[in-house]
C-alpha cells in the first residue's frame, strides 16, 4: 500500500504559497492507518524505546498508538502552559521566532531510551527542541520518527547534527 495516496496536500495553508500535508485522511482510512502504524512500529523498534515522546498536538495521534502497540510509556512534549505540575521547558529558534516546549518534571526517568516523534518533520526545529529537551531530563533519545518527511527542507540534517537516527515512511522532495 502507498501510504501517500491517504495523504491529503491542502494548498494555501495556513498561508498563501504552502501545501499543507493532511494526515487525517490517512487517519480516517482503517487499513491504510494500520499499515501505516505496522509500518512505524517495525522502525521504531529497531531504536529499542522505553518510552514514546509526541510532539503536540498530531505527534500524539502518532506516538500514542504506537506505545501501545510497541509496549512502551507515552509522554506529551506540549507548548508552554499547557501541563499541570511542574514542568521542565525548553526555548528554541525558529525561522520567524522563537518558542518552548515543555516536559512534566518527573515523566521520563533518568537513563531512559526515548524516541520523538511527530506526524511531519520540515525544518526539524521543534524535533531537535524535543530533543533537547528530553536529553536536559537525563533520557537518552534513540531516534526520532515521522510520518511525512519533507525532505527538501531538510530537518533530517538537523538531526542527524544532533547523533539522533531519523525515520520516515514517506517523502516529498519539493
Amino acid at each position: 500500500m502507498d501510504i501517500k495516496d491517504h495523504i491529503r496536500g491542502i494548498p494555501d495553508f495556513p498561508k498563501p504559497g504552502i501545501l499543507f500535508y493532511d494526515i487525517s485522511t490517512l487517519l480516517a482510512h482503517a487499513d491504510a492507518w494500520q499499515v501505516a502504524m505496522g509500518r512505524l512500529a517495525r522502525a521504531v523498534r529497531d531504536f529499542h524505546p522505553d518510552v514514546l515522546a509526541g510532539i503536540e498536538s498530531r505527534g500524539f495521534l502518532v506516538a500514542a498508538p504506537l506505545a501501545l502497540k510497541l509496549g512502551c510509556g507515552f509522554v506529551m512534549l506540549r507548548k508552554k502552559g499547557k501541563l499541570p505540575g511542574r514542568t521542565i521547558r525548553h526555548d528554541y529558534t525558529l525561522e520567524y521566532g522563537t518558542d518552548s516546549i515543555e516536559i512534566q518534571e518527573d515523566a521520563v526517568p533518568p537513563g531512559s531510551r526515548v524516541v520523538v516523534l511527530d506526524d511531519l518533520l520540515a525544518t526539524g526545529g521543534t524535533m531537535a527542541a524535543g530533543v533537547e529537551l528530553l536529553r536536559k531530563v537525563g533520557a537518552e533519545v534513540t531516534g526520532t520518527a515521522a510520518i511525512i518527511e519533507l525532505a527538501f527542507l531538510q530537518g533530517r540534517k538537523r538531526l542527524h547534527d544532533l547523533d539522533v537516527p531519523v525515520t520516515s515512511l514517506v517523502s516529498y522532495d519539493e
